[in-house]
């Protein structure tokens, strides 16, 4: 499980970084809510990618790589709120990435996020 968690303080630095970069050189040209969509599809590629290089590393069976993937989503909502809420963002605004009414595609992210660990092991001929 550290080793988990290790690997997700990778991915979610991986993913500030692609956060940072994608207000600055993508939502103005395409917009804000566009480039958050856009973000969720890039934001799984480098989850993908960190879970393929790390998965033989945190090595586990089935169940151990679906609760490091649930650890990894509980502790990524725990952050974006948290980070939305120190930018002062409204909760509003937060939730609307989750909101599917509102175009938010996050939770599709979070889906995959969950599976990462486990897809990652069976791609990777761990499982």
């Amino acid at each position: 499980m550290l080793r988990g968690l290790l690997v997700w303080l990778v991915i979610i630095v991986a993913e500030t970084i692609h956060g940072i970069f994608r207000g600055l050189f993508i939502t103005p040209y395409i917009g804000d809510l566009r480039a958050r969509q856009f973000g969720v599809l890039i934001g799984s590629l480098l989850i993908l990618a960190i879970a393929l290089l790390t998965v033989r590393w945190i090595n586990g069976s089935t169940r151990e790589f679906l609760l490091i993937g649930a650890i990894w989503v509980v502790l990524t909502v725990i952050f974006e709120v948290s980070l939305g809420l120190a930018l002062g963002m409204s909760s509003e605004r937060i939730l609307a990435d989750y909101d599917l009414r509102a175009g938010g595609m996050m939770i599709f992210g979070l889906l995959f996020m969950f599976v990462a660990p486990y897809l990652s092991a069976r791609l990777r001929g761990v499982l």
